[in-house]
């Protein structure tokens, strides 16, 4: 690998500035790739760092929903995660951690919690690591998940694959077959309507989504959601526009993590439903649960943190197949370049966008 510089946004969350740094690129350690970023999107787990609803160990680079180019490969790296061939300047992503697969939590199907657990994005700034995405370049280590991507899909569209689309996959799985059942989405963020597209191309008979923006309702119908309810009306009414429509909630996905929409789940489900909760990943109140109606109703709840390898795998063949059937792209509503990242991160803070995106032109 030619050596030149790199240069990494660190984030200090006692300030809440960024601070550019310039790291010389030398050789690599045994296994690691070198990827030159291309696109990255601020993710609203980004932001719960930024406002500081979330403790991370400080100064970081942040960043992790990104795609770039490979500028170095090991040699023993020919292939990624679902056995494409790989080369240098193919462009890729990957999991947001690489983990030990011998590790017991990974043993047991969850890798994303295992002692070991590296997140891109996420682990401090020691030794001028570059583990994050908004910088111009990102080191991953060996054991990461990597994963070859159509070049027909623009970046803005594969930038939030690994997060946004992955963790949606994640929790379909745990959801388990969803042809001809009827699903209750909360939340017309994102992840939101990320959900609301994949469980549609899933054969879900109705798709339902509930927020409290009128504008976003509005968006998601396109992709693939077939009704819309106002977050703000009480359960009973809610309710009874369901039992008017004739329509029984199997499934419920929660992207919010606000503890009333998701107690408000296990009022809605039918028999036998399961709720599975996606957005409750900060400090918050305690979410009331009737235990009665979980008994009485058979009904499930699941959580899910992040992903398994397997989830972005099936993420990235959704957005390949479908990804000119839902306007994914035009959700990135504003770009900045790096070096005004400080701006990015105050207008994305101000929830009028889905996702800003960052580009690592630097000058």
């Amino acid at each position: 690998m030619t050596v030149k510089n790199a240069t990494a946004f660190v984030f200090d969350s006692s300030t809440k500035t960024f601070e550019s740094k310039t790291i010389t690129l030398g050789s690599t350690a045994e296994g690691e790739t070198v990827v030159e970023i291309l696109y990255t999107t601020i993710c609203t787990s980004d932001l719960h760092t930024y406002c500081g609803r979330r403790p991370l160990d400080s100064p970081t680079i942040l960043g992790h929903e990104i795609v770039g180019r490979i500028t170095h490969l090991p040699t023993n790296t020919t292939r990624d995660y679902t056995n494409q061939p790989l080369a240098l300047g193919d462009l890729i992503t990957w999991c947001v951690y690489t983990y030990d697969e011998h590790d017991p939590f990974a043993q047991k199907g969850y890798p994303q919690k295992s002692i070991s657990l590296y997140k891109y994005g996420h682990h401090p700034f020691k030794n001028k690591e570059l583990n994050g995405g908004f910088a111009t370049h990102c080191i991953l280590k060996q054991g990461t998940a990597l994963f070859k991507l159509n070049s027909k899909l623009s970046l803005k569209e594969a930038a939030p694959l690994n997060c946004t689309h992955a963790t949606i996959a994640g929790g379909i799985r745990l959801a388990g077959p969803l042809r001809d059942k009827t699903v209750l989405i909360y939340g017309a963020g994102m992840l939101g309507l990320s959900a609301a597209a994949q469980t549609s191309t899933a054969g879900a008979k109705q798709v339902i989504l509930c927020d409290i923006n009128a504008e976003r309702l509005a968006i998601a119908k396109k992709f693939g959601a077939h009704l819309s309810l106002d977050s703000t009306l009480p359960t009973e009414e809610k309710k009874k526009i369901l039992a008017d429509l004739q329509l029984s909630i199997d499934i419920v996905l929660d992207t919010t993590g606000i503890p009333a929409v998701m107690q408000e789940s296990i009022e809605l489900l039918d028999i036998g439903g399961i709720s599975i909760w996606i957005g409750a990943v900060f400090h918050q109140d305690a979410t009331p649960i009737n235990a009665e109606q979980l008994v009485r109703k058979l009904l499930t709840i699941k959580g899910l943190h992040n992903y398994i390898p397997e989830d972005l795998a099936t993420a990235i063949q959704f957005l390949e197949e479908h990804h000119t059937h839902f306007p994914f792209g035009a959700l990135v509503h504003s770009e900045f370049h790096l070096k005004d990242l400080a701006d990015a991160f105050q207008t994305a803070s101000t929830g009028q966008h889905f996702r800003v995106g960052i580009t690592p032109n630097t000058k």
